[in-house]
């Protein structure tokens, strides 16, 4: 196969060429003034052949003869892998269809097809869930395989995919592609399934106050006004509450949120009268609870060191509302101090123990004991707060005696221990037991020995008020291993019981002090219900291509964890004991959803990837997203499910590459543009005359010339 063509290569520069032309034409044309009118001079014909062979031996004519090689075509398969091609025998049918579309381009001469196999949604950057992004990118692998090939070679594509496609580009009709796209459409394209979408979600809320999250229940037979059961459990709980939920409409729903920090809802509705997957009848929300503003009531008994150090912690967070009352002189104290010089504001027992006893996030008592300021009544009114999910912290002074003690009032049936009236003032380092090293309030303070038995390296506390522990759990002892902190839960709400008052000298720096703020920090937090100071709870945190599993608990748990997978596979995993309260595990993942985890007590819900992927948003089969592809570059659908793989064929351009003109039903034939490309392998130059030959003829003109003339 060759072409040629002829090419100028001139031996004179071209504008003296191009001079010599023009003279020698100026002469041929006085030649025509010949001395009979009507007649030329005698041989002036052949001087302008002679002139003419020599202006072209001087402009060199050569003839280029290329040797080209023709080249193949090259078509595109692309095969879509993603999840929702797992539903059915839609897998099936690609791997059929991918056969014959093989087979067929095997038996074609200059034809070469290339296979591109669309990666999911978790590993199409690679490394498994590293490049989790979301939907079926079937276009992206298209556009990235038409790279590498030259635009006067492609032949087209076919795309094998049910035609839940999610990155097709906006302007569709501006594609030029250089040859048809075809679909061959896997799955029924009349198939329903019933589908949970959530609609709006808040994404954080003020704690104590509710948000509005809107979803929507699709399903192609929903009957009007029809209705359907939509459960919403909260942080992997085993159970839930249950909501009617409209068909077809965006309905609104309420979600408490009662703490802060994250927490996870997971919305399930049952399965339709058609479902192709369940995948989508569930989806999970994380709401944020943040705290508007922390309100702390702090009540200290008498004026002493200790007491700025709690002030100065709770005014540092701009986020506390600190309402503290110190009570600077109790009923007892009769010393004749004149009325008009003792405070002006009267301590407003109503307004803040019964009006606004439910306002506040926390209430401390510092060094309070029975005096007769507070009335019993309201006493008991922070127990039924206690017992209704609020927070009580009593640090205990020296004053405390066995009568004195808050413990024989109403708050005996919340508060753990019960002093005993021994108080004993020598030397000793706050210790964090064995129980204490497992409780997040506790648990990896700066300074804390390595085991239980070690000394840490704190400064020295030099009071301890004795009591025996009633309940709860005692996470920090004093001299003798006798309870310095005691932690526990009543009803809705939690305590904490500091039996000492000499947390200061650890703020003040004594003797190297110690993690006063770590500490009085975490336990607010807990007796605040956040989260992540939960001393019993599992969670699970995606991170890349695997899961991390923390547990943890108050002692050694050697219980599996079992996760569930978005596709219903379960597996178990093992936790191994960090020492700290935390046992950990990792768990390698694959697929992009919802996975459970279950230890058997405690339950958990992670999500990998997008938590409501759009790969299953809707997983029907459909042919609305490529029509508009294969009407604009000329390719044909078909359904491989009814139809079967169509017969293949290959036309050259501007003819129809399928007979689908309509696009509406399916292509029973679908063809690949021949192209009849080559490719110059070699290039040959060859003289237009040869020298030799061009002299003979100048010659020849000249001596014609000569003899017309003498005659």
């Amino acid at each position: 196969m060759g072409a040629s063509s002829i090419i100028w290569d001139p031996l004179l520069p071209t504008g003296i060429l191009i001079a010599m032309t023009a003279l020698g034409a100026v002469v041929m044309l006085a030649g025509f003034a010949a001395p009979r009118p009507g007649m030329p001079a005698p041989g002036v014909i052949w001087r302008i052949a002679a002139t003419a062979a020599i202006l072209a031996a001087l402009a060199n004519p050569s003839i280029v003869v290329e040797d080209r090689t023709p080249l193949s075509d090259i078509g595109l398969i692309v095969v879509d892998r993603s999840q929702s091609q797992s539903i059915g025998a839609r897998a099936e049918q690609a791997d059929a269809a991918l056969a014959r579309v093989t087979k067929w381009a095997a038996g074609q001469a200059n034809f070469e097809l290339r296979v591109v196999e669309a990666p999911t949604a978790g590993n199409r950057n690679g490394g498994g869930q590293s490049g989790l992004r979301d939907g079926t990118h079937l276009y992206e692998a298209l556009d990235r395989a038409l790279i590498d090939i030259p635009r006067d070679r492609f032949a087209g594509a076919v795309l094998i995919t049910d035609g839940r496609i999610h990155d097709l580009p906006e302007n569709i009709a501006a594609l030029d592609l250089g040859g048809p796209v075809h679909a061959m459409l896997t799955g029924d394209r009349d198939a329903g399934d019933r589908r949970l979408t959530i609609v709006e979600n808040p994404g954080f809320g003020i704690v104590g106050e509710t948000v509005r999250l809107t979803l929507r229940i699709d399903e192609p037979t929903a009957v009007r006004a029809r209705q359907v059961q939509v459960t919403i459990r909260r942080d992997g709980a085993a159970e839930g509450r249950t909501i009617l939920a409209p068909v077809g409409v965006d309905h609104s729903i309420e979600l408490v949120v009662d703490r802060g920090g994250t927490s996870v809802f997971e919305l399930s509705v049952g399965p339709g009268r058609e479902e192709l997957t369940r995948a989508n009848n569930r989806a999970v929300v994380t709401l944020n609870g943040i705290r508007d503003r922390l309100r702390v009531l702090l009540v200290s008994g008498a004026p002493h060191p200790g007491e700025r150090t709690w002030r100065n912690l709770l005014k540092a967070d701009p986020s506390v509302d600190l309402v503290h009352f110190t009570i600077l002189r109790p009923p007892e104290k009769q010393d004749g101090t004149p009325v008009r010089e003792l405070s002006l504001i009267a301590f407003p027992y109503r307004e803040l123990f019964e009006v606004k006893l439910n306002d506040f996030d926390l209430i401390i008592f510092d060094r309070y004991r029975r005096m007769g300021v507070l009335p019993s009544i309201y006493l008991r009114n922070i127990a039924n707060y206690v017992q209704s999910g609020g927070a009580l912290l009593e640090a205990t002074g020296p004053e405390v005696t066995p009568a004195t003690s808050l413990y024989r009032t109403a708050l005996a049936t919340v508060l753990p221990g019960e002093p005993t009236g021994k108080v004993t003032e020598s030397p000793y380092v706050a210790n964090v037991n064995e129980t204490g090293r497992r409780h997040p309030v506790t648990a990896t303070l700066p300074g804390l020995g390595l085991d239980a038995d070690s000394v840490s390296d704190w400064g020295r506390w030099f009071r301890h008020v004795d009591a025996r522990p009633k309940s709860g759990t005692v996470v920090m002892d004093g001299p003798e291993g006798r309870p310095l902190l005691i932690l526990d839960r009543v009803g809705e709400g939690r305590v904490g019981q500091f039996l000492s008052d000499h947390i200061w000298l650890w703020a003040r720096g004594y003797e190297g002090g110690g993690p006063h703020n770590e500490l009085l920090r975490r336990l607010a937090h807990w007796l605040m219900k956040e989260p992540e100071l939960e001393e019993d709870r599992l969670t699970a945190v995606a991170r890349g291509d695997s899961i991390e599993i923390v547990r943890h608990s108050l002692a050694p748990d050697p219980a599996p964890v079992t996760v569930t997978g978005p596709t219903g596979d379960s597996r178990s995993v093992t936790l191994e004991e960090q020492g700290d309260g935390r046992a950990v595990g990792t768990i390698a993942v694959n697929e992009t959803g919802i996975y459970r985890l279950d230890d058997g007590t405690r339950t958990a819900v992670a999500g990998v990837g997008t938590i409501n992927p759009i790969e299953f948003a809707d997983v029907t089969a459909t042919d609305s997203l490529l029509r508009p592809v294969a009407a604009v570059t000329g390719g044909g659908l078909t359904w491989i499910g009814k139809s079967g793989v169509p017969d293949l064929r290959r036309a050259r351009p501007g003819r129809a590459m399928s007979d689908s003109s309509e696009l509406r039903t399916s292509a029973r034939w679908l063809a690949f543009q021949r192209n009849d490309a080559s490719a110059v392998i070699g290039v040959r130059d060859l003289p237009f005359l040869p020298a030799l030959i061009l002299l003979l003829m100048i010659g020849a003109f000249l001596i014609a010339a000569w003899r017309r003339e003498g005659k």
